[in-house]
């Protein structure tokens, strides 16, 4: 069964302006918690001392989920982040030619820097889990991939993640992840090591989610995601999407509260500053809102005509919006919503009519202004039939 890693608390405060003050963080996680996520990744506590707090506090709270810290592949990032009472720890270090050359290390250096690390995390805590993460694994030299992950393994590294980290990877090109995830593990195993593989997975091109689940489909075992996809520059796996394709397409019977994703969304919205899309599948304000008469029409007998994905799923309801789109079997509908099903067909047509005008605006009318136009024409309806 796949795991589900959620970064929103790390990744997810590299988006530009984003900051959560440690309160938040912890009612975000105790929220993740509750969704049900297996890892809770709180941060890298090497970067500010309120970070260390926060995964510290994050870490006491006795989740289910098991919390993670991020680190270089430096001892004194694994100290303060084992001083916090994790129990995963992500070590990340690449091993590209370019970023070798920068930091003046040859593949070996580097390999005994991370395995160093990754030894000496282990040995201060046996039942840690270890994350090694080649950063920016697709596109360096696969032969440094591989010789860097297989030691880590060796080093005692329980989980190897594939980081797109600049979203490079296309489905169905020659540089796929399904492909890649599976010669990655061949050779691992031809290297006599047999860690979890892990897909981090950034948004450049839009495709993150399918890169993630090309990943899953090759045998990956963990997945990371955000709330509202958060992250570097475009950020990474939305998490509602991925948690929802998981269960509901492939099957994957975790044991998940998808009614608080809402909730989730709504407190990460509000607290990070960035606003759910309202057309953002899952969450967004119009993923189960039907607009077009004809659409409208069919999908108030029979959802279904025009959504493949039961709302329910996620604790929402399927909405008709009255615009200029709207027809009238949309306006009788969200009439009989208010309590005025008892309209004649005249009045009906008025109403319509006021609703197409407002839609022209620019603006949808929900129930509430539904009200005051019913009201405003029933009452002159009643100064013509006086005159």
């Amino acid at each position: 069964m796949v795991k589900i890693l959620d970064t929103t608390l790390r990744e997810g405060e590299q988006t530009p302006g984003v900051y959560f003050d440690v309160h938040i963080k912890v009612a975000i996680a105790e929220l993740l918690d509750e969704v049900g996520v297996d890892i809770i990744e709180a941060g890298h506590p090497a970067v500010t001392e309120e970070i260390h707090h926060a995964v510290r506090e994050i870490a006491r709270r006795g989740f289910r989920a098991k919390v993670g810290a991020h680190s270089r592949s430096l001892k004194r990032d694994v100290d303060l982040a084992l001083e916090c009472g994790v129990g995963f720890l992500g070590v990340f270090y690449c091993v590209s030619d370019m970023r070798l050359n920068h930091h003046a290390k040859s593949l070996k250096e580097a390999i005994d820097q991370i395995t160093t690390v990754i030894s000496y995390a282990k040995e201060k805590k046996p039942d840690l889990t270890v994350r090694y993460t080649p950063e920016d694994a697709v596109r360096s030299p696969f032969e440094n991939v591989i010789t860097a992950a297989a030691e880590a393994a060796r080093a005692g590294a329980d989980v190897i993640s594939i980081a797109d980290t600049t979203g490079y990877i296309i489905p169905g090109s020659k540089n796929n992840m399904y492909d890649y995830i599976k010669k990655l593990r061949d050779e691992l195993d031809k290297n006599g090591v047999s860690p979890k593989i892990a897909v981090h997975c950034h948004n450049d091109r839009g495709l993150a989610l399918a890169n993630a689940l090309d990943g899953y489909r090759a045998g990956a075992e963990t997945i990371d995601a955000s709330v509202l996809g958060l992250g570097e520059r475009a950020g990474i796996v939305d998490l509602a999407s991925l948690l929802v394709v998981l269960t509901q397409d492939f099957g994957e019977e975790k044991e998940l509260n998808l009614k608080k994703i809402p909730e989730l969304y709504r407190m990460v919205s509000r607290y990070s500053g960035v606003e759910i899309p309202v057309n953002l599948p899952i969450t967004g304000r119009n993923a189960f809102t039907h607009c077009a008469g004809v659409h409208t029409q069919a999908a108030i007998r029979n959802p279904l005509h025009y959504q493949s994905l039961d709302p329910a799923v996620v604790g929402r309801e399927p909405r008709i919006a009255l615009d200029h789109m709207s027809g009238l079997s949309s306006v009788v509908y969200s009439l009989e919503q208010i309590g005025e099903a008892d309209v004649d067909e005249d009045l009906a047509l008025k109403v319509l009519k006021k609703v197409k005008e407002v839609g022209q605006s620019g603006r949808t009318v929900d129930l509430e202004e539904l009200r005051y136009i019913v009201r405003y024409l029933k009452e002159h309806q009643e100064e013509e039939v006086g005159v």
